[in-house]
This record gives structure tokens, sequence and C-alpha cells, in this order.
């Protein structure tokens, strides 16, 4: 898979994200046909136009927390941005993917019932 391809691969992965649902770098690399690509996952998002309204902030680590330092104006607005979803996200950046992840049956589920 070509750069340029790989790019699109990520963002259309992104976006596929239902509001309310969280998942990690490394799950947008494997849905994306980038398994083990969890670190280019990363410098995609980073590289966004602000402008953009992809959802980058349903993306976090594989440990379920928010990747920005804890207090960071970055972490602060992927956590409002969250909270306004309906996620609960904990002081240290914590969420709880067993219960807001994005599962293959939720995806199903979605596609198949809206």
């Amino acid at each position: 898979m070509g750069n340029d391809a790989a790019i699109a691969a990520i963002l259309a992965t992104v976006r596929r994200i239902p509001a309310g649902r969280v998942t990690s770098y490394g799950e947008v690399a494997a849905r994306a046909g980038l398994k083990g690509r969890a670190r280019m996952v990363g410098r995609v998002l980073g590289l966004a136009p602000e402008h953009d309204p992809l959802p980058w902030f349903r993306v976090l680590k594989s440990d379920g927390r928010i990747a920005f330092p804890v207090g960071s104006d970055a972490f602060k607005e992927q956590a409002r941005r969250l909270r306004k979803e309906g996620v609960k996200v904990s002081r240290d950046g914590r969420v709880d993917r067993s219960t807001y992840g994005w599962s293959s049956d939720q995806s199903l589920d979605a596609l198949l019932w809206g």
C-alpha cells in the first residue's frame, strides 16, 4: 500500500468511528490494513488540518488513555470532546474501552441496523 493510499485508509477508518466510541491507534491501523503501524496513525492524525471534522479525539493509546500529557491544552480538548459525546473520561485521561470501545460487533450492528 503506497503512502497516499495508507493515509487515505487511516483517515477513512477514523471517520467511521461512531460518536460515543473510542478505539486505539493500533486498532485504527489494523482496520486500515496497516497492522503494526500505530505510530503512523498518530503521525497522520497529527498532520490533519485543524478545520477537518475528523474525529481524531476518539483515538486513544492501547491502554485506553489519552496520549497527550495530563493537563495540557490538547489533553483538555480531547477529554472535553469525548465527554460531549457521553464518554466518561477519568482525571488521568483513561476511558473504559470495555464500555466505550468500538468493537467489530458494534460496527456490524450499526451497519445492519443503523
